[in-house]
């Protein structure tokens, strides 16, 4: 009855009710897109193609995942807002490596944000130009392309609408950040991924049904919650360091004087990379194949170090896999976290950390702190990328088991802590109770869950 109450509260503000409607229509808007297919492509064709020789499990399946099987679809909307992904993660590394970008980041505020935007749209075109050069390719050794269509209305008129389709999705997203809810980019990758999710468990349901495995799939599910909870655990987990910061007196006497102490904390992520480790040790991860296949020879199908490679649940695949993980999340938080300008902040706030000095000890304390919470959220990290793999050999459903860690889950566990963030910050504007316990969840980690997929993906 209180979640239902809840649900009446959430439709009784007027502008979240606004947001929530407006949210939904624009996602309606993105999912119909995917059903639109490329003119020219003959999507049956392509479709038995893929069933006869395509692995669902490859990094194209993933790629269509993300889509929300508009990539198989041959869709307008087949390259999704992935393009606009690529670009900002470029932009943002370039942030930590080319000065002109760091000044833009740092010191230009909001005039320096429009600029990284801009430049983020432009480099998004770019990638979306290459990207649909490689998926009509893609789709024309499979057999997608029309008999009737000639090659270059083909290859021109496809270019051209795939790149609108991204240039489209990336303004319903922002549409949906300015005038929604969540993160607007981030719910349409996450729409992407929970669509495959209910014939994923159906075909699970029916495959352990139909062989009188049912106490099998109900153990599937009790894990599955499990490493659901252990996600949530590793997104939001925080360390909290404990700041003091000096008041100075006011009234008669000594101004000078510190009379009383405020006293705050720096909540330091267990996670502080986001998924982004995951992300670059799978593009990785496809490259020795890559390589190889670039490479020619007759039997380099067949080769041991092709098959290892091409097979996410093989042991060798998944050790180098889960050292990556862990490489990747402390390069990257290097990269995030810089102790430097916690010091630099606690100095002009005239704050200090209780029992270290001020200066390079509290930066060091900081480094060294960072460091050590790392490891432990690198390996969770690890172990939640190689989980599909893992569980897969235990004889869950490959589809399914995509959804039991990796990329998706951490994104769609990210984007709905994101979410209810926001909407528990317009119930407790107007006194009512929280979608989460004890308040909004924000309160725990001093921010929120998930940066823009650009920015964390």
């Amino acid at each position: 009855m209180k979640f239902f109450e809840t649900l009446k509260n959430i439709w009784s503000i007027e502008e979240l009710r606004k947001r929530i409607l407006f949210t939904l229509l624009l996602i309606a808007i993105y999912r119909l897109g995917s059903y639109i297919v490329l003119p020219g492509a003959d999507v049956v064709a392509l479709k038995a193609q893929l069933d006869n020789s395509g692995d669902p499990n490859d990094l194209m399946g993933l790629i269509n995942m993300f889509t929300g099987g508009a990539f198989n679809n041959a869709s307008i909307m087949a390259l999704g807002i992935m393009p606009y992904i690529t670009a900002s993660i470029i932009v943002q590394l370039l942030g930590f490596a080319v000065p002109y970008f760091q000044k833009l980041q740092t010191t230009e505020g909001e005039s320096g944000r429009k600029k990284l935007n801009q430049i983020t749209r432009a480099l998004t075109v770019a990638i979306t130009l290459v990207q649909g050069a490689g998926y009509l390719t893609y789709i024309s050794s499979n057999g997608g392309q029309s008999a009737a269509v000639s090659d270059s209305v083909f290859w021109l008129s496809g270019i051209v609408i795939l790149s609108t389709g991204t240039i489209f999705a990336m303004w319903l997203g922002e549409r949906i950040t300015d005038r929604g809810i969540g993160n607007g980019v981030s719910l349409l990758i996450t729409v992407g991924i929970i669509v495959g999710l209910p014939a994923a468990l159906g075909f699970e349901l029916q495959d352990k049904f139909g062989n009188g495995g049912l106490l099998v799939f109900v153990i599937e599910m009790l894990a599955f919650f499990m490493v659901t909870l252990l996600t949530v655990m590793i997104v939001t987990g925080v360390r909290r360091i404990p700041l003091q910061f000096a008041q100075r007196a006011v009234g008669r006497g000594d101004r000078s004087a510190p009379t009383a102490t405020a006293r705050d904390y720096i909540p330091l992520k267990v996670n502080a990379s986001g998924v982004m480790p995951i992300i670059f040790a799978q593009a990785l991860m496809i490259l020795p194949v890559s390589l190889a296949g670039w490479g020619g020879g007759q039997n380099v199908e067949s080769s041991w170090f092709v098959q290892q490679f091409n097979d996410f649940t093989s042991p060798l695949y998944n050790l180098v896999y889960f050292i990556l993980v862990v490489v990747f999340t402390y390069v990257y938080t290097a990269l995030v976290v810089n102790p430097g300008q916690y010091t630099e902040y606690l100095s002009r706030q005239n704050a200090f950390i209780p029992g270290v000095r001020g200066g390079q000890e509290t930066e060091n304390y900081i480094d060294s702190i960072t460091s050590r919470i790392t490891l432990p959220g690198s390996i969770i990290l690890g172990l939640i990328a190689i989980l599909p793999g893992l569980v897969a050999t235990l004889g869950v459903n490959p589809g399914f088991a995509l959804f039991f860690g990796g990329t998706s889950l951490i994104i769609m566990v990210g984007v709905v802590l994101d979410t209810l963030d926001q909407i528990n910050s317009y119930l407790l504007m107007r006194k009512y109770d929280g979608l989460v316990k004890e308040g909004t969840v924000v309160g725990r980690n001093g921010g929120s869950r998930m940066q823009s997929i650009g920015a964390d993906f």
